[in-house]
């Protein structure tokens, strides 16, 4: 049954608690003068700190992404989201810079906030910061990105109506609830309006959050060409956790300990019931034919469910 099969996909990239609590000490002490930024203690106390040329946005699988990008030598990214767009634009850019790991010249300055893609202002500043920035898209289907945030939700509220109850204006009639912010998230084309008044397409790349986890190693060759980097994050810097039942990093050397999302990764979801998620779908089917046709790519959405 569909609702079956969504339950035993593994929300493999679920937000970590981190992705949606950065704290304001966090970044405080990341911004602090002569902090090394990035909540790394690996970070160089050479280099400058710089604004990002490029941001993972986006909701379905930006923190496994951000973990594996940062394997790549020519990649400085700060470890905490900062926010700045949507929740610390007073703050200034300066504040923003100081949040930033230090880097050497050729080195790519990146940042993961999932939020922006949704939040109607973040284009145009992002755009006055840099009108040359590179945005990564982590997209996956909706529907089961939809589940995925209340399962996320649930663990921290569980007292929280089900799934069938805040997905629905009217069950009876079968209105689907949009404003709730785990559906709207999905309606990707409505978002991806807002970019292109800022961004052509060419400086957006869309990474399919289903294959992060069928194909990690596909999904980065095309990150770092796009983000003109040499291919060196490959198929020897990730194995597969059949115990979480997604790709985990690992250095190519086999010098450290594999390293795998946290506990929130491969959370079990509810079950839900198969005929809210048949609705679902059908909400969702025009929006996504029309994501499609804006970005010139298949996510095959519709067709991975026909298979199940």
């Amino acid at each position: 049954a569909p609702g079956e099969v969504i339950t035993a996909q593994s929300g493999a990239f679920e937000r970590d608690p981190q992705e949606s609590s950065t704290t304001d000490e966090e970044l405080s002490r990341a911004a602090s003068p002569g902090s090394r930024g990035g909540g790394s203690s690996t970070t160089p106390d050479y280099g400058e700190k710089r604004l990002p040329q490029a941001l993972i946005i986006g909701k379905g699988g930006t923190r496994a992404l951000l973990e594996a990008i940062r394997a790549h030598p020519d990649v400085r990214a700060v470890g905490t989201e900062p926010h700045f767009f949507d929740r610390n634009y007073e703050k200034g850019l300066e504040w923003y810079r100081n949040v930033m790991p230090k880097t050497l010249d050729g080195q790519i300055t990146m940042e993961k906030t999932p939020s922006y893609f949704v939040t109607n202002e973040a284009p145009r500043r992002i755009h006055s910061m840099a009108k040359d920035a590179k945005l990564i898209v982590v997209v996956r289907n909706p529907v089961t990105r939809a589940i995925s945030d209340y399962t996320q939700t649930l663990s921290k509220k569980p007292e929280i109506p089900t799934f069938e109850v805040l997905a629905f204006k009217n069950r009876t009639l079968g209105l689907i609830d949009a404003s709730w912010s785990a559906i709207r998230i999905g309606i990707y084309a409505l978002h991806l309006e807002n970019w292109l008044q800022y961004f052509p397409l060419s400086q957006i790349l869309f990474v399919s959050g289903e294959r992060l986890i069928t194909d990690p190693a596909g999904e980065m060759a095309k990150v770092q060409d796009f983000l003109g980097l040499k291919r060196i994050v490959t198929e020897k810097h990730f194995y597969f956790n059949k115990t979480k039942g997604f790709p985990c990093l690992k250095k190519p050397e086999d010098s450290s300990a594999p390293r795998c999302l946290g506990k929130s990764k491969g959370r079990t979801h509810p079950k839900i019931d198969p005929d809210v998620i048949h609705r679902l779908r059908k909400f969702y089917k025009p929006f996504n034919v029309m994501f499609y046709q804006m970005t010139g790519q298949d996510f095959q959405w519709e067709q991975e469910e026909s298979d199940k």
